[in-house]
């Protein structure tokens, strides 16, 4: 496993056993955070925060998938699905999270490394190569919303 991978994996057992002091360790003060879904399913806000100490909720990530800086973890509980995208400094900080709850999620590698459109060199631009896809789980019996984050 790499060592963004780790470091997730390590911030989910601190969330799970509220281990406060470790997800000051692992979270940057100023964490930047983005929030897709209902707000009803802002567990890990409240958690994160101290907004509420007991919830049900646990994160337990059934695929964890890094690629480069970028984290994604994806899990269910309590009759959400959700993904969890985190951005891991190289000194093992956590920097940004993208949370998305009941919907799936497409990521895509976008950057000068892409293959052209176009063979002409004068009108070449970039597309996004899908690099991981969430799974529905068997929970999920109605459709679902889809999106694509392009890192």
């Amino acid at each position: 496993e790499s060592p963004e991978v780790v470091v997730v994996r390590e911030l989910y057992e601190a969330i799970n056993a509220r281990d406060v002091a470790k997800l000051h360790r692992l979270l940057k003060p100023h964490l930047e955070w983005r929030f897709h879904g209902p707000p009803k399913h802002q567990h890990l806000k409240r958690l994160l925060t101290g907004e509420e100490e007991t919830i049900a909720f646990k994160f337990e990530p059934q695929e964890v998938a890094a690629f480069g800086s970028t984290v994604v973890a994806e899990g269910c509980g309590l009759g959400a699905l959700w993904v969890h995208a985190w951005t891991v400094e190289p000194e093992g900080v956590i920097t940004q999270v993208r949370e998305y709850f009941n919907t799936s999620l497409t990521v895509a590698r976008v950057g000068a490394d892409s293959p052209a459109s176009s063979s002409d060199d004068h009108d070449r631009s970039t597309h996004c190569l899908p690099v991981w896809q969430s799974r529905l789980h068997r929970r999920a019996r109605k459709s679902l919303p889809g999106l694509v984050l392009a890192i």
